[in-house]
C-alpha cells in the first residue's frame, strides 16, 4: 500500500490533515468536521476503495464523523481518539507534538525480558497511564525488565479488560488517551524497562463497532467465540489486512512501543497463500531495520504449532515467540490438583518434567480432553521462543471464583511455583499482585451501555463456566463493584508474607541474572526425572557458566531424593533453598554443598537450586 492510503486523519506540519478511509462498496462519502464550525468535504475514492481528501488549517483535536452513503453519520473506524466514548464522533491528534525524552532506548535482547503483565484499570487505584508511572520504580527494583500492557484500543464505557476493543488506532479515552499512553512508554524506557502491548486482531467488540457500516472487515465465513471474524482472505481483505498490519506499525512506531503481543492468533482465520501474520512480522521486521532498534511480534496460541515462530525459510510466520500454555497447565494442576477443562490432560510430575524440557506437553501426541491428537515438536527450537506463566489474566478471570493462586494454594506453593517459573529456561511473566501474592480477584468487568447486551454476556459466561468447567453463577460484569474488587492493594508488598513472598521474587530474579537462566537454550541441554507417586521432578541444566540441579517437591510430607556429583566432579553449591527460614519456610536440613552422592531430604512443597560454582 501506498503512503497515500495510511488510514486515519494524519495531520500535516503545515496544518492541512489527510483523512483516509476504506470502504470499497460504497457510493459516497462526505467528511463533516464538527469544530470549530460545521462544514462538510466530498471525498473521492480510488480503485482500492480508499476514500481521501484533504483539509486546510486543521487543528488538533477538532472532532469529525464520516457522512456515508448521504445518511449515516458515524465515526473514523481508524480514528486515532475517541474523546467522548464509542458512540461520539472521532478527534484529529498531532502524532508528532509528544516531545519523547527516550531517543538513547534500543530497546533490551528478547532472551533478558522478564514479562509483567497488567491492565492499566485495575493496576492503580485510579486506573490510568499517568498513576502506573509512579510504580513503575517498584517494578524495576523486582528485577521486571518488560511490562505487557492489555489492550488499551477504545472500548465501550470506562471499565473493560480490552479486548472488547472497536477501535484499533484509538488510544482508551479513560485511560488518559494517546498522550497519556506516550508518557507511560516513555517513562518505562527512562526506567530501562521494555513495553509490550497487547493487541487484538481476531474479532472487534459487540458494542461501537461502526466498520460494517464501511465495508467487509469481518466475515461470516468464520466464526470466533466472540462472533465473525476479522476479514482476512475474503472478498475485499486486502484492505483489511492493510488496516490491521499499519496498526500493529501505529503502536510499534508512534508510540515506541518495543513488541505486540498478538491475542489468541488461533482466531485468526486465514488461508490465502501467505497469512497476515507472516506478512505483519514482514512489515515489523522493515520498520525495526529503518528504526535501528530490535521489534519484537509475540503470540498467544494453544495451537502447539511451531509454524508461528519459525523462520520463513522452513514455512513459518517468523514471529520472536509465543505462549506455552502447556506449561501453565502442567504447573497450575500439581499445585492446585483441578482436572476440571483441559486441565485433564495434565496433573503429573511428568507432565511438567515434558513442559520443562520440551517445550509442549502436547507435540502430537493425543489429548484426551481433544479427543485429538495435538501439537507438534518443538525440541529443535531455542527456550526463549517460548513465554511461560503460572498465573495470567485469563486463567485467573475465566476460574472458578476468579481467584488468585493466593487462594487456592498455601504459602509454600507459592514460593514453589515462583521458583519453578523464574528458574525455568523459558520467558517467564509474570501477572500483577503475583509478586507479593496479591489477594484480590480479577474478575471479568464490562461497561457496555445495552441491557441486552449485558444480559447476553452474563447468559454467555455462565454457559461457558457451565461447559468448560463444570459450574456457573459468574460475578456481575457490568457492575461497578466486580471492577472495584479486581483492583491491587498495594499496601500488601510491605506486609507480613506478602513482603517475605516479594523478596522471595526479587532474589530469584536476582538468581536469573546472575546464572544467566535467562541465556537461550535446547531440549538436550536438560536432563530430567520425575515421580508421579512421591511427587517430585529432578533435573540438570547445562550452561556456559557449568551445570545446575533444580530440586523440586510438589509432596507436602518430605521426600527423598538421590543426588549423584556432577561430571565435572565439583561440589554442587547450594544456591536457593526455598524451605529456609529467612522464607518463613519450615526449615531445611539440605547441605550448603554436595562433595559426593548422597540421599537428601526435600521438604514438604520444597524447592532447592544447586550450581557448581
Amino acid at each position: 500500500m501506498t503512503a497515500r492510503n495510511r488510514v486515519g486523519a494524519i495531520l500535516q506540519q503545515d496544518g492541512q490533515c489527510h483523512f483516509t478511509l476504506w470502504g470499497p462498496e460504497l457510493d459516497a462519502v462526505e467528511l463533516r468536521l464538527l469544530s470549530p464550525q460545521e462544514s462538510a468535504f466530498t471525498m473521492e475514492k480510488s480503485e482500492e476503495g480508499y476514500w481521501s481528501t484533504t483539509v486546510e488549517n486543521v487543528a488538533p483535536g477538532t472532532h469529525y464523523l464520516y457522512c456515508v452513503n448521504g445518511a449515516d453519520l458515524r465515526p473514523d473506524p481508524a480514528s486515532f481518539y475517541q474523546p467522548e466514548g464509542v458512540h461520539g464522533p472521532s478527534a484529529v491528534v498531532d502524532l508528532n507534538e509528544y516531545e519523547w525524552g527516550d531517543r538513547d532506548w534500543q530497546n533490551i535482547p528478547w532472551s533478558d525480558y522478564v514479562i509483567y503483565e497488567l491492565h492499566i484499570g485495575t493496576f492503580t487505584p485510579e486506573g490510568t497511564f499517568e498513576a502506573a508511572i509512579a510504580q513503575l520504580s517498584d517494578l524495576k527494583n523486582l528485577g521486571i525488565t518488560a511490562i505487557e500492557i492489555l489492550p488499551v484500543a477504545q472500548f465501550p464505557g470506562e471499565r473493560n479488560w480490552g479486548y472488547d476493543g472497536v477501535y484499533p488506532y484509538a488510544t482508551q479515552n479513560s485511560y488518559g488517551g494517546p498522550t497519556g499512553f506516550k508518557r507511560l512508554v516513555d517513562a518505562c524506557h527512562q526506567q530501562g524497562i521494555a513495553v509490550i502491548l497487547d493487541v487484538v486482531y481476531n474479532h472487534f467488540g459487540p458494542e461501537g463497532n461502526y466498520t460494517g457500516s464501511y465495508g467487509p472487515y469481518t466475515t461470516d465465513k468464520y466464526n470466533t467465540p466472540w462472533g465473525n471474524a476479522i476479514n482476512f482472505d475474503d472478498t475485499w481483505c486486502d484492505g483489511v489486512r492493510h488496516y490491521c498490519i499499519e496498526n500493529a506499525l501505529y503502536w510499534l512506531r508512534e508510540f515506541h512501543v518495543d513488541g505486540l503481543r498478538l491475542d489468541a492468533i488461533h482466531a485468526i482465520y486465514d488461508f490465502g497463500a501467505k497469512h497476515v501474520l507472516a506478512d505483519m512480522a514482514e512489515a515489523a521486521a522493515a520498520l525495526s531495520e529503518q528504526l535501528g532498534k530490535p521489534l519484537y511480534l509475540t503470540a498467544e496460541s494453544d495451537l502447539n504449532n511451531t509454524r508461528i515462530i519459525r523462520p520463513v525459510d522452513q514455512g513459518g510466520f517468523a514471529l520472536r515467540a509465543q505462549w506455552s500454555d502447556d506449561f501453565h497447565h502442567a504447573l497450575h494442576t500439581l499445585l492446585t490438583g483441578e482436572r476440571y477443562g483441559y486441565y485433564q490432560d495434565f496433573g503429573t510430575c511428568t507432565a511438567l518434567a515434558t513442559a520443562i524440557r520440551d517445550r509442549f506437553v502436547y507435540s502430537g501426541t493425543y489429548s484426551p480432553f481433544r479427543r485429538r491428537r495435538h501439537g507438534n515438536s518443538a525440541t529443535d527450537l531455542p527456550s526463549d521462543q517460548f513465554i511461560v506463566c503460572a498465573q495470567n489474566h485469563d486463567q485467573i478471570g475465566n476460574a472458578k471464583g476468579c481467584d488468585r493462586l493466593s487462594k487456592l494454594i498455601p504459602f509454600d506453593a507459592l514460593k514453589l511455583s515462583a521458583a519453578v517459573l523464574l528458574t525455568s529456561p523459558y520467558i517467564p511473566l509474570i501477572f500483577m499482585g503475583e509478586e507479593y501474592g496479591e489477594t484480590a480477584p480479577f474478575q471479568y468487568f464490562i461497561d457496555h451501555s445495552d441491557p441486552d447486551l449485558i444480559e447476553a454476556v452474563y447468559q454467555g459466561r455462565k454457559r461457558e463456566f457451565k461447559e468448560a468447567h463444570g459450574f456457573g453463577e459468574p460475578q456481575p460484569a457490568h457492575e461497578v463493584a466486580t471492577f472495584e474488587m479486581s483492583k491491587l492493594n498495594w499496601h500488601q508488598r510491605t506486609e507480613g508474607q506478602h513482603k517475605t513472598l516479594l523478596n522471595f521474587y526479587q532474589r530469584l530474579l536476582e538468581l536469573r541474572r546472575q546464572l544467566r537462566l535467562n541465556a537461550p537454550s535446547y531440549s538436550d541441554d536438560i536432563t530430567i526425572t520425575s515421580d508421579d507417586e512421591k511427587q517430585i521432578i529432578v533435573y540438570e541444566r547445562a550452561t556456559n557458566n557449568g551445570p545446575l540441579l533444580f530440586l523440586i517437591n510438589f509432596n507436602q510430607a518430605v521426600s527423598i531424593i538421590d543426588v549423584a556429583l556432577a561430571d565435572t566432579n565439583q561440589p554442587w553449591v547450594l544456591k536457593l533453598d526455598s524451605a529456609l527460614e529467612q522464607w518463613q519456610g519450615p526449615g531445611s536440613a539440605l547441605p550448603e554443598k554436595i562433595t559426593e552422592a548422597q540421599s537428601l531430604e526435600l521438604p514438604p512443597l520444597g524447592f532447592a537450586l544447586y550450581g557448581v560454582t
